[in-house]
């Protein structure tokens, strides 16, 4: 499928100097390529309101359009200063006093102080927050009280120590501070009107095609490189291949090894990095459906059932790690003791006959995803076989993400699929997920009260050998009741054009890109 560039261009640049009355698309493709960039990539955002979102698609694009009180280094998950100069921390290591930048403007040009930040935090509380805010818990959660101090200092005093405090707030979910004018203005839901203090603002989206921003001229920061950046939606990753290969489109993600070859031959360049990342087979336990994956031992024999490391290696080529814990190995926690559920094809198909296992059905979705290079359909269909190997039939249904999110929430079936792709750098942003009752998180709603009082002890401790243990007996009891089965740890994968110069893909899996060049 090859794309015309004039028709990328007029669409997308006409719409973004719309503003400046620049109307006529052949005016507007006479501007400097090198104003323009260009990312493709397979799904359509959920939104732009970063406290309502969990995906990777919504925070690739709200990453250059938000801030937090804090951020991430560019190549690592150590936390330092942004929307906040500096911090505090009570000797009782309750309360965080923040002293905030001044003179920061939100796009819709209203001030940033602490009055915006508290209208942000006490948005997301357990008392006002709404179903859609599946981080809200994750970072607010334990916030017991919101301060203003002065207008650019502000005091957050938690009900219980948590040590990934200040790593949750330097998120791209939930974390980001948004204009309180434009949350008022759009009754509380800035989905399809963002309004940050980013180096990019928000022109336009075309629902299924892009979305455009371009640069802040009144940012506090170092000003973005490219004038321009235009997110397109392209699903299919021949298509993203050819037209990066063509010189259409800057930068892809959602690549997978069968593609590489024909990228570098054409000239471009390749992003690989170890991801923090995992994705797993989820087995549902929601009380309220009739899954017979509710009994343990029928997890267990679906998991002996499937050979992940002969699969991993076949699907991803050597570009993913098999997962024997839901922690990457370089997240603080992760055990080389824990082990996952041994591959025993025999006893798979003895245990699943006597248990009258004959029947399964799976839930799946479409495209690539950063944690699955190539797509849930193919995962899907390779667990199908080896279910078939042992005797039992299965039949996948397969959604688009978005269509595919909904259906977690409405539908009855027995065996999904889903990755997390860690936020922070910490341990407790895995192990927290399944010791949630929001099935967005804990997508089969497994219930294990051991293994969530494991959780709450680790996200109190310090950082050290004892919090380390306790994660260790966290993935020793997954690996038990397996209530998903880990299948592989990905490298992030990217690919872009030669003329492009300082694009990456952070650790947390987004990509900020304000100091990107073209060439």
């Amino acid at each position: 499928m090859k794309l015309s560039k004039t028709k990328i261009f007029a669409a997308a640049l006409a719409l973004v100097f719309a503003g400046a009355a620049v109307t006529d698309a052949s005016a507007a493709l006479s501007r400097k390529p090198q104003d323009n960039f260009i990312f493709a990539s397979t799904n359509d955002p959920l939104g732009l309101d970063p406290a309502m979102v969990d995906d990777n698609d919504s925070g690739k694009i709200n990453c250059n359009m938000y801030e937090s009180l804090l951020r991430f280094e560019d190549d690592s998950t150590d936390v330092a200063p942004s929307l906040a100069e500096s911090y505090t921390v009570s000797d009782d290591g309750l309360t965080y006093t923040f002293k905030l930048r001044q003179g920061v403007k939100f796009h819709d040009g209203t001030p940033f102080n602490a009055e915006a930040v508290k209208f942000n935090i006490v948005r997301q509380l357990p008392e006002n927050a709404i179903p859609k805010m599946s981080y809200a818990g994750l970072v607010y959660g334990d916030v017991a009280k919101v301060d203003v101090i002065d207008e650019y200092t502000i005091a957050i005093t938690l009900k219980k120590k948590s040590t990934p405090f200040l790593h949750n707030i330097a998120m791209m979910y939930a974390a980001p501070i948004i204009s309180p004018a434009a949350l008022q203005k759009y009754g509380n839901n800035v989905m399809e009107h963002p309004c940050g203090t980013g180096p990019y603002k928000f022109v336009a989206w075309d629902k299924g095609q892009q979305v455009i921003l371009t640069r802040n001229e009144d940012y506090w920061g170092e000003p973005a490189k490219v004038q321009n950046l235009i997110f397109r939606t392209m699903p299919e990753t021949s298509a993203r291949v050819v037209a990066l290969n063509n010189g259409e489109v800057d930068a892809i993600n959602g690549i997978d090894a069968n593609v590489i070859p024909e990228i570098k031959q054409a000239g471009n360049l390749i992003f690989s990095s170890d991801g923090m990342s995992t994705q797993y087979m989820f087995f549902n336990t929601n009380a309220a459906h009739d899954s017979i994956c509710k009994d343990k031992a029928v997890r267990r024999a679906i998991a002996k059932a499937i050979n992940v490391p002969e699969m991993v290696q076949s699907l991803y080529k050597g570009y993913d790690t098999p997962a024997t814990t839901l922690l990457p190995k370089f997240v603080p926690g992760y055990s080389s003791k824990v082990k996952p559920v041994a591959y025993d094809p025999e006893a798979a198909k003895k245990e699943l006959a006597a248990l009258g296992v004959k029947h399964l059905d799976i839930i799946t979705y479409s495209g690539a995803r950063i944690y699955n290079t190539v797509g849930g359909q193919v995962l899907a269909e390779a667990i199908q076989a080896y279910l078939k190997a042992a005797g039992v039939e299965s039949t996948v249904a397969v959604y688009d993400w978005a269509t595919y999110k909904n259906k977690l929430l409405t539908d009855k079936f027995d065996l999904g699929f889903m990755g997390w792709n860690g936020d922070n750098g910490d341990p407790d942003n895995f192990v927290n997920l399944f010791a949630s009752d929001d099935i967005i998180n804990n997508q089969g709603l497994w219930v294990n009260q051991e293994y969530r009082d494991l959780v709450s002890q680790g996200v109190a401790m310090a950082d050290g050998p004892e919090r380390n243990a306790i994660y260790e007996k966290a993935e020793m009891l997954i690996a038990e009741e397996v209530p998903f089965l880990p299948i592989s740890h990905p490298q992030i994968l990217g690919a872009y054009r030669p003329n492009i110069e300082n694009f990456a893909i952070h650790p947390v899996g987004l990509t900020f890109l304000s100091k990107t060049v073209k060439h």
